[in-house]
């Protein structure tokens, strides 16, 4: 048990803290909510209902469909854009060995599956990672459509407006608003990371270059 969790630490720590970080947005975004019903007499919902809302979950699938977004621009990018010095991109002088072709190693025994297959399987395989991030980002981005479209259609009829479709809600302004107020910081964030780790260090961290590594060293 204590190597699967040293093997696994990492995940664990990381998706601990993601339900906990949840946990505390659901229970500040119904404390928010119900000071805004009482501002506004409306009645009190119970956060059970709260957590199943449009409310909470199209700001949730906002913040997840950035997050996404981030991580397949990241991962197509760094295939083909260099950072000279970055920990975070490969060295542009140098061949790689995540630029091989993976044909090469088909009749290694310990190859994955769709290596060994080929063809199409392993041109799947060869850009799962990339398909995967952008499918996650496609189905929050819907989410966030769907959810927003509900929570906007709620405020349409308080205020005495028709309703409209998600199709429609894509169009707002307030859609790509939310959007865009996401994504901004999101390469922001990631940009800062690739240039930092030029001149910066972790010790420890394989999001860092050695300490003792020169400043236009490449890579890790």
């Amino acid at each position: 048990m204590r190597k699967i969790l040293r093997d696994n630490s990492l995940s664990l720590v990381m998706f601990s803290l993601f339900g906990l970080c949840l946990l505390g947005y659901s229970l500040a975004g119904y404390a928010a909510y119900h000071d805004d019903q009482q501002a506004h007499r409306q009645p009190p919902m119970r956060y059970t209902a709260y957590i199943t809302s449009s409310h909470f979950w199209a700001s949730v699938l906002e913040n997840w469909e950035s997050e996404f977004l981030q991580m397949a621009a990241y991962v197509l990018a760094t295939v083909f854009c260099f950072q000279r010095g970055s920990a975070e991109s490969k060295d542009p002088d140098a061949h790689e060995e995540v630029d091989e072709d993976p044909r090469q190693h088909q009749h290694e025994p310990q190859e994955p599956g769709p290596v060994r297959k080929g063809g199409l399987a392993l041109t799947l395989y060869a850009h799962s990672l990339s398909t995967a991030f952008a499918v996650l980002f496609v189905v929050s981005l819907l989410g966030h459509a769907a959810s927003g479209t509900r929570q906007y259609n709620d405020e349409q009829r308080v205020h005495g407006q028709a309703p409209v479709s998600m199709r429609q809600y894509l169009g707002t302004a307030r859609f790509w608003f939310e959007s865009f107020q996401n994504w901004q910081s999101e390469f922001l964030a990631v940009g800062s990371v690739v240039v930092l780790s030029i001149w910066l260090r972790e010790r420890g961290s394989p999001e860092s270059k050695p300490v003792h590594r020169a400043h236009a060293e490449t890579g890790r």
